[in-house]
C-alpha cells in the first residue's frame, strides 16, 4: 500500500494510518451505497464512493479489515473523523484520505494503472513519447488546430501531427521542447501564466504585433494541482462548443500525466537508492555504471546546501534547486538527498554536463525568494567504484563552507588543499588541547576579562612576520595600534618570539584555536 501511496503521489492520496504488516494489493473495489455487506478479495483496496456518515465509514473499515482488504480510500471530512481512524487503527487496516477534488472514477483508472506497473516493474508505462503524443492528435481533432501538450515549466511534452497552421512562435517551441524565452515572456506580461494558476476553464490570446497567431490554452488539473497545458494554435475566436470539447479533453490528459508522473518517480527513486548505496561504498560498481547511464570516466561527487524555507517544505526546495541547476546545464545530473543535503555526480571534464559547467551553474545562482544562495562542494574525480572517497571529500570541504572558514561559495577539495591541512591540523592539535600549554593561556583569560584582542593581534602578527601593515590591515587597525598591543600582551606573559620554535608553537596552538 505504500508503494501506491507514493506513486500516486500527495496531489490525491494522503495515509492517515499505513499498518507495517499490510497485504499486498490486489485490485480496487467500490464500496456498494447503503452501507450494506461487502464482497472483497485478499488485498483489495475499497473505495467508499456512497459513504455520508461516521458510523457507515467506521462499519465499512471494519467490514474490510475482517475480509482482508489492504485500504479503504474517502474522502474528507470523513476520513479524519476520529471514530474513522479509531476502527482503522483497532482492525489493522490502511486508511487513505483521497483529495476533495479527486474524481473518483478518474482514481479508479489511475489506482488500476499503478498496480499495473507494480505487477510487472520491467514493463515501460512512460506513456510521454507514445500514448500522450497520440492523444495530442486526438485532442487537435477535437479542437481543429494544431495542440502542444505542456509541462508546468512551458516544456513540450507530445504536439499533434497536423502542422497546417503554425507560426515560428509554435516551430521554435517544438524544435526547443520548450517554449522560447522571448515567447515565454510576451504571454507572461499578457498575464497567461497567473490566468492557468487561477484555474480558468479557457484562456484564449489574440494575435500579436510578431506574427504570433492566437492561441486557445487549456489548463491540466487534477485534485486541484496544475499539472500542466495545452495550446492550440487557431485562426481567430473559437466558438463556445469548440472551446467547451477543447477543455473537455483536460481531465483524460491528466490521467496521462499522472501516470508519466508515477512511471518518472518510480525511476527516480530506484536512482536515487542505487546512487545512495554507491555514495555509501555498497554497490557493484559496473551495475551502478549501466544502471545510472554513468559514462566510463572520473566523476565528481557535488555535495549541494540549499538554506531558507520554514523547514517543512526543505525537500521541495532541494528539488527546485537540482531543476533550476539542470536547466543551466547540458545533462540533468544523477542525483539524490542524503541527511538533508542533495548529491549529484557529474563527470569531471569541461563542456555539456561537466563538473565546470555544473560549477558555473553554481555561482550563477544567487538567492531566491525563499532560500539563500547555495553552497556547495565538489570531491577529487575519481572512477565509480571511488565515488564513496569523493563524497567523503565534498562532505569535508562544505564543513569548511558552513563554517566560514573560506571566502567562496563553491570550492573542490582538490583546490581547497590549504584550508583542509589547516583544519585537519586544527583538529587533530584541539583534541590534544595543545592551546592549553604555555603562557597562551594567560592571554586568552585576559582577553576574555578585557576584550584586548591580544590573541588576535598575536595570530596575525605570526602570519604575517616582518610586516605589521599587512597583519593590521587584517585586524582593521592602525599599525600603531597593533605595535602597542605586542608591547602590551609581551609584558603581560614572557614570550621570546626571537626564537623560531616558540613561534612555531604559538602558531601551531592558535591554528588549533582559529580552525578547529
Amino acid at each position: 500500500m505504500r508503494s501506491v501511496v507514493d506513486r500516486v503521489g500527495p496531489t490525491l492520496l494522503h495515509a492517515l494510518q499505513l499498518p507495517d504488516d499490510s497485504p499486498a494489493v490486489a485490485d480496487v473495489v467500490i464500496a456498494e451505497p447503503g452501507g450494506g455487506s461487502v464482497t472483497l478479495a485478499a488485498g483489495d483496496l475499497v473505495l467508499g464512493v456512497a459513504t455520508t456518515s461516521p458510523e457507515d465509514a467506521a462499519e465499512l473499515v471494519k467490514q474490510s479489515a475482517g475480509q482482508g482488504a489492504a485500504a479503504v480510500l474517502l474522502k474528507p471530512p470523513l476520513a479524519a473523523k476520529p471514530a474513522v481512524k479509531r476502527a482503522a487503527k483497532a482492525h489493522g487496516v490502511a486508511l487513505i484520505q483521497v483529495h476533495a477534488a479527486t474524481s473518483w472514477a478518474q482514481l479508479v483508472w489511475l489506482l488500476r494503472t499503478v498496480l499495473d506497473a507494480l505487477a510487472d516493474e520491467s514493463e515501460d508505462l512512460d506513456p510521454g513519447s507514445g500514448d500522450l503524443f497520440r492523444l495530442a492528435d486526438a485532442v487537435a481533432s477535437v479542437v481543429d488546430a494544431p495542440v502542444t501538450i505542456e509541462d508546468t515549466n512551458s516544456r513540450v511534452l507530445a504536439y499533434s501531427a497536423r502542422q497546417d497552421l503554425t507560426d515560428p512562435a509554435r516551430v521554435a517551441t517544438i524544435m526547443g521542447r520548450r517554449i522560447p524565452d522571448d515567447v515565454l515572456a510576451r504571454f507572461r506580461s499578457r498575464g497567461v501564466f497567473r490566468e492557468l494558476s487561477r484555474g480558468r476553464q479557457t484562456i484564449f490570446v489574440p494575435a500579436q504585433r510578431d506574427g504570433t497567431l492566437p492561441r486557445l490554452i487549456v489548463p491540466i488539473r487534477m485534485g486541484g494541482e496544475l499539472l500542466g497545458s495545452m495550446w492550440a494554435v487557431v485562426a481567430g475566436p473559437v466558438s463556445d462548443e469548440r472551446a467547451a470539447a477543447f477543455a473537455d479533453a483536460a481531465p483524460v490528459v491528466a490521467l496521462h500525466l499522472l501516470r508519466r508522473r508515477a512511471h518518472t518517480d518510480a525511476q527516480r527513486r530506484a536512482s536515487a537508492e542505487l546512487l545512495r548505496a554507491v555514495l555509501e561504498g555498497n554497490a557493484n560498481p559496473r551495475k551502478a555504471m549501466a544502471e545510472l547511464d554513468l559514462s566510463d570516466e572520473p566523476h565528481r561527487v557535488v555535495v549541494i546546501e540549499v538554506t531558507g524555507g520554514d523547514g517543512r517544505d526543505a525537500e521541495g526546495l532541494r528539488l527546485a534547486m537540482l531543476e533550476r541547476l539542470s536547466q543551466g546545464i547540458g545533462r540533468r545530473p544523477v542525483a539524490t538527498e542524503l541527511a538533508g543535503l542533495l548529491y549529484a555526480v557529474v563527470p569531471d571534464r569541461p563542456g555539456p554536463g561537466g563538473w565546470a559547467e555544473l560549477r558555473d551553474a553554481l555561482v550563477a545562482t544567487g538567492p531566491s525568494r525563499r532560500t539563500g544562495a547555495p553552497r556547495a562542494a565538489a570531491g577529487a574525480p575519481g572512477e565509480i567504484g571511488d565515488l564513496s572517497v569523493s563524497r567523503a571529500q565534498a562532505d569535508e570541504a562544505l564543513g569548511l563552507l558552513r563554517a566560514e572558514l573560506l571566502a567562496e561559495r563553491v570550492i573542490a577539495f582538490d583546490e581547497a588543499w590549504t584550508a583542509l591541512t589547516l583544519h585537519r591540523g586544527a583538529t587533530a592539535a584541539a583534541a590534544a588541547r595543545v592551546a592549553d600549554l604555555g603562557p597562551l593561556r594567560t592571554l586568552r583569560a585576559h582577553d576574555e576579562t578585557g576584550r584586548a584582542g591580544y590573541v588576535e593581534t598575536l595570530y596575525e602578527w605570526l602570519r604575517h612576520p616582518g610586516d605589521p601593515r599587512a597583519a593590521a590591515r587584517e585586524l582593521r587597525i592602525h599599525p600603531n595600534t597593533l605595535r602597542y598591543r605586542m608591547r602590551k600582551l609581551l609584558e603581560l606573559v614572557p614570550l621570546d618570539l626571537d626564537d623560531p620554535d616558540v613561534r612555531l608553537a604559538l602558531l601551531t596552538q592558535l591554528v588549533a584555536v582559529h580552525w578547529s
